[in-house]
């Protein structure tokens, strides 16, 4: 997968850039300096494209998932992350996951998927991935998310039933809510930046 990867200091996490559609691995570069200029930076671009924009999946309409294709690159994620993980050096049981949009949806979908995929999840404006399955223990897992309660895309519904799953799953979760749309803010970057300083500290 295309992408950029950018080493941190031995005692930092990695974090892992999932942008939004239409994005790069360019996208999220800002954002991750501004949570913590110290950590490694993994920045993704998805392998899918719709009429010439990047997705992490494919989708059949607006906030309609193809399912298939979400569970084929789902793990086609996965296995990156583990061969990154070789390649570059990175320590695998130290990477934190922060994605927007199509981005948070994919990496839910990591975390619906698999166990220990990530340490911990931050998650702008996110939709339940995949319904009607049974995750793994989520137990020590920790995650924020972030939502506009007027966000057309992702309406409030959608980031209240993500909380509930996680939460029956074991997950320790936090809902940061403001009253913009879908678009990422900067309260919302600042919200990050503080969450991300209470895990790590």
């Amino acid at each position: 997968m295309k992408h950029i990867y950018k080493k941190g200091a031995p005692s930092k996490p990695t974090l892992l850039m999932l942008h939004g559609t239409g994005g790069t691995e360019q996208d999220l570069l800002g954002l991750a300096q501004f949570i913590d200029p110290e950590a490694g930076v993994l920045s993704v671009r998805g392998n899918v494209s719709e009429n010439g924009m990047p997705r992490f999946f494919k989708r059949l309409a607006e906030g309609v998932f193809d399912l298939e294709d979400l569970a084929i690159r789902t793990e086609e994620l996965k296995q990156f992350l583990d061969d990154a993980a070789k390649e570059h050096g990175f320590d695998r049981d130290n990477v934190i996951a922060i994605g927007y949009s199509n981005g948070a949806n994919i990496a839910g979908s990591l975390i619906f998927h698999y166990k220990d995929v990530v340490k911990a999840a931050i998650l702008h404006h996110p939709m339940v991935p995949i319904r009607d399955k049974q995750l793994p223990g989520l137990n020590g897992m920790n995650v924020l998310i972030t939502a506009g309660d007027n966000d057309p895309i992702c309406p409030p519904e959608e980031t209240n039933d993500l909380t509930q799953l996680l939460e029956n799953a074991g997950a320790q979760t936090e809902v940061f809510w403001h009253h913009n749309g879908h678009q990422l803010t900067q309260e919302e970057a600042a919200k990050a930046k503080q969450w991300y300083g209470e895990l790590t500290k």
